[in-house]
């Protein structure tokens, strides 16, 4: 099992879907889940203490459980299946452990309310994590001063097109 934490919640740009981003606690990569708007916006509303006059459904799902004297202690994301993942509630009841079957967007979103650890299948991340590509302005090489050879040959690239140019035209 693998620890992650949430990194961050992206729009698509292609639609209303969302992308919770699942970085790994040790690491640098990354497992992103479609969600939906409502369960985006159920996350982001508990990340950011966001204060509500009435409960949401999974602030209503943590209150149930507590009622009937259960802790959530994790949610584990389990299974990659056809495109789809799967995830579990770990609830210790009594001397119960159980483990329920959910979405992964509700696991997580009952899990920033009860403040348990996200684990996420070793294999699930394997077959679908990715790791985040380096920032444009992160792409230079380390080695080379600022001034050295990389940045003339660009300039030297960018000069030889500003040749080609006929400015007559």
């Amino acid at each position: 099992m693998i620890e992650v934490v949430i990194d961050s919640i992206r729009v698509s740009l292609m639609s209303q879907q969302r992308i919770v981003m699942l970085r790994d606690i040790d690491g640098e990569r990354q497992l992103p889940i479609w969600i939906g708007p409502w369960e985006a916006e159920s996350i982001a509303i508990e990340l950011q203490d966001t204060e509500l006059a009435r409960p949401l459904t999974h602030d209503l799902l943590r209150n149930v459980i507590e009622e009937l004297g259960g802790k959530v202690t994790n949610i584990f994301i389990s299974e990659l299946k056809d495109n789809i993942f799967y995830a579990q509630l770990n609830v210790q009841l009594g001397s119960r452990k159980l483990q329920i079957d959910c979405r992964p967007s509700d696991a997580i979103s009952l899990a920033v309310r009860v403040k348990v650890p996200i684990y996420v299948d070793e294999a699930v991340m394997i077959e679908a994590g990715i790791l985040p590509e380096a920032d444009i302005n992160e792409e230079t090489d380390l080695e080379q001063e600022p001034g050295e050879a990389g940045e003339e040959e660009a300039l030297d690239a960018f000069k030889d097109f500003l040749d080609t140019l006929d400015f007559d035209e």
